[in-house]
């Protein structure tokens, strides 16, 4: 079961006992990332996340790395595009060590401005990674052809061209917009007893700023498709469909309709393209639920001479998906599958950490596995062909990273 508490200043608390484990996960989770920045700033929610480890007042970047080391603790962060995670994992012996430490990160990082300057050369190298990886990139192009300007089209990982120009007053200002305690939900689970959430409060129910102000804008789905030449040996391709937001009925459905699509080896795509047709190795589907909108993106990487071939066989699956359906075997399976998967996924404190962090922080709410493995057994195969009338019928954003000869 998870408790939930909520500190004087509005920070949310949420905590899972699991007794069964020796370890604890404590994750930071704060709402704001790459939505809430601008075209100035983009890619200022993710370089904060690395510069939150580069110091305190009293513990320098090598200090805080070490102090994990030392006791066999992992701490790590992440950035998406609506929210930023800090979390550590460490044996329930530690958890009061690495709480002190996550709470020293987030009060007291000083965004030295050396340290600044030798972290931007670090992302400036992650940002040329990802544009050598086209299989990564095109989905970023896929965000831009679906949302265009909008704040959700943009790359997480911001250009170099806004990076080189943050300095130290545009974070600390940064975090003091968006680091409020409106924003921030503290997720703790493993070996840990209801007591802790006094310590998580000591540390982070009294702190004060001024809530956060909401600039969300609701986008508009574009059906556009954004080429860029590159000299690859394949070509990249992206479909990009309108799904459904955070918290839709329809997400469960979707997800047994996508399990079937794309989701899966035993899936159409990955039967009709990879197994019958041998065109892709790499051939996949998935669905990105944002807080007010959704992305269900099919993904597949083919020689530069065979795209065309390629998009045929896409395009007579999906055909015959919206034609025909789900069997009642892919169905019955499909079920059993994600059922599998959500279950097996949550035996770790790292992923329960995250599920309930996440609900907390987009949801406010909490449901038993039971209630979920109840819903996915009570879908039927018309609430799943409804999705699939929905979603796949509507035009497409595309997105290709292709030599030019292959540009149609």
């Amino acid at each position: 079961m998870v408790e939930k508490y909520t500190g004087s200043n509005g920070v949310r608390i949420v905590l899972e006992s699991m007794p069964a484990v020796r370890s604890v996960t404590i994750g930071i989770w704060v709402k704001t990332g790459s939505r809430n920045e601008t075209l100035h700033n983009n890619g200022i929610s993710h370089f904060l996340e690395h510069m939150f480890f580069k110091g305190t007042k009293t513990r320098s970047a090598q200090d805080i790395a070490e102090a994990f080391d030392s006791i066999g603790g992992q701490i790590n962060a992440f950035t998406s595009k609506e929210y930023t995670c800090f979390y550590a994992k460490v044996l329930d012996t530690h958890k009061e060590f690495a709480l002190e430490i996550l709470a020293d990160m987030f009060f007291e990082s000083t965004f030295d401005e050396e340290e600044m300057e030798r972290e931007k050369k670090v992302v400036y190298e992650e940002i040329k990674m990802c544009e050598d990886t086209p299989d990564d990139i095109v989905h970023d192009l896929l965000a831009e052809a679906a949302y265009g300007k909008h704040p959700l089209g943009y790359p997480i990982l911001g250009t170099e061209k806004q990076l080189a120009s943050f300095d130290q007053k545009q974070l600390q200002q940064y975090v003091e917009d968006n680091y409020t305690p409106d924003n921030v939900v503290i997720s703790v689970a493993g070996n840990v007893s209801s007591s802790f959430i006094k310590d998580v409060d000591a540390y982070f129910g009294s702190f004060t700023r001024n809530a956060s102000k909401e600039t969300r804008i609701k986008p508009v789905f574009l059906q556009e498709a954004i080429y860029r030449s590159k000299d690859t040996e394949q070509a990249h391709l992206c479909l990009g469909y309108h799904g459904y937001e955070v918290g839709d009925k329809h997400l469960y459905p979707l997800s047994i309709m996508n399990n079937v699509l794309g989701g899966s080896m035993s899936s159409r795509l990955f039967q009709e393209v990879r197994e019958k047709k041998g065109l892709a190795y790499s051939v996949f589907s998935y669905h990105a639920a944002f807080i007010d909108d959704g992305l269900l993106t099919i993904y597949a990487g083919t020689g530069k001479d065979q795209l065309g071939q390629l998009e045929e066989v896409i395009q007579s699956t999906l055909h015959h998906f919206v034609e025909h359906g789900l069997t009642e075997k892919e169905l019955r399976n499909s079920k059993e599958q994600i059922k599998g998967n959500l279950m097996l996924g949550l035996e770790s404190t790292n992923s329960r950490m995250s599920r309930n962090g996440r609900n907390e922080l987009l949801l406010q709410r909490h449901r038993s596995l039971d209630d979920l493995i109840q819903e996915i057994d009570g879908i039927t195969n018309e609430q799943i062909t409804d999705v699939i009338q929905n979603v796949l019928m509507q035009k497409p954003s595309r997105a290709l990273i292709a030599p030019e000869d292959t540009r149609k």
